[in-house]
């Protein structure tokens, strides 16, 4: 018996949530190239939600500063001998999303625990504590650096905010959380793996569809992380999802310091001067990808485990091909 699957090219667009897997472990096994054998660290930068109505009206603006601002606060600390003295390097992801699908722009950051001075040697943190700098004083920074270039882009586009709202802003303690340390290089990658291709809600958490509505499961954070169940009109549902597609071309993971591309030569020598050798970069297509870190063999009869798939038709982006076409062609090769 012969098994028939029509398998779709990819959209490969980067807020569907099937199309991210294979993307994401290619992505993983570049970044496991530029490891340290080092302490890392997680920050996460929050925005304040009275900026949400501009994040939707200008997103690429708002989240821009958003990222300048973080790099410019982490760069501002590191370069200060109280507390380092030396320049760093960071990832940067960008997530726009609360479990629920409302808007919560903040910036998901992996920071290796130290910097390289101007000599070119590697200087680690001096906390010894479970941070990377003082939490509060950053907070402080980071308001002020945002609320500036905001301010300053207001004002080369005309626009202007209300005197209450500029207040509140000033006035509000502004959230910036530092995880403790991760225990090891392997926590790194696979913390990357969870958020670096991520998009606002998955496939498994959709449960069901039906009479107009969607229902799907979240993590209430503020009733101790307990999973529950909301159920959206489609049109809410789409609404909310909507409002996590970025701009065209936005790049939402950021490379900074010696982890971005220019600064790889700086970062290859300093992985050989802490004994480690760079490894040739791995190339794997997406079959391979697949196969060997998904564990899926896209080749594979999926009815009988023990057959293999062969290609009878190729299409064009339009409807699929009739199942009488396929009947015959199926009927040829039983034939020969």
């Amino acid at each position: 018996m012969l098994h028939t699957r029509i398998s779709y090219n990819s959209c490969r667009n980067r807020h569907c949530p099937k199309c991210q897997s294979t993307e994401r472990e290619k992505w993983i096994i570049a970044r496991k190239e530029d490891l340290l054998p080092v302490s890392y660290y997680h920050v996460v930068f929050t925005i304040p939600e009275q900026l949400n109505p501009h994040c939707l009206q200008h997103p690429k603006a708002m989240y821009n500063i958003l990222f300048d601002a973080a790099k410019e606060t982490l760069f501002a600390f590191a370069a200060d001998k109280k507390h380092l003295g030396a320049s760093m390097g960071f990832i940067a992801l960008l997530h726009t999303w609360g479990q629920n699908l409302s808007l919560h722009p903040h910036l998901h950051c992996i920071v290796p625990g130290g910097g390289i001075t101007t000599a070119g040697q590697w200087k680690a943190t001096r906390s010894k504590g479970d941070f990377l700098f003082p939490i509060k004083q950053m907070s402080t920074v980071f308001k002020n650096k945002f609320m500036h270039k905001y301010r300053q882009w207001l004002h080369e586009n005309n626009m202007q905010i209300t005197n209450k709202l500029r207040q509140l802003l000033y006035q509000k303690n502004w959230v910036i959380y530092l995880k403790q340390p991760f225990g090891g290089p392997e926590q790194v990658v696979e913390y990357l793996g969870r958020y670096s291709h991520k998009i606002a809600i998955s496939n498994h958490r959709l449960k069901s569809i039906a009479d107009g509505s969607i229902a799907f499961s979240y993590k209430d954070y503020a009733d101790g992380s307990k999973t529950k169940m909301m159920t959206l009109e489609a049109d809410e549902f789409l609404r909310r999802f909507c409002m996590h597609i970025l701009p065209p071309r936005f790049m939402k993971i950021r490379h900074y310091g010696f982890l971005a591309n220019r600064g790889k030569k700086k970062l290859k020598i300093l992985l050989m001067t802490n004994g480690k050798i760079p490894a040739a970069p791995i190339k794997l297509n997406y079959k391979q990808v697949c196969k060997q870190l998904l564990k899926f063999d896209v080749d594979e009869c999926p009815v009988c485990k023990k057959g293999r798939m062969i290609t009878l038709l190729n299409f064009s982006a339009n409807a699929p091909p009739s199942m009488e076409i396929i009947k015959e062609i199926k009927r040829q090769i039983v034939h020969k």
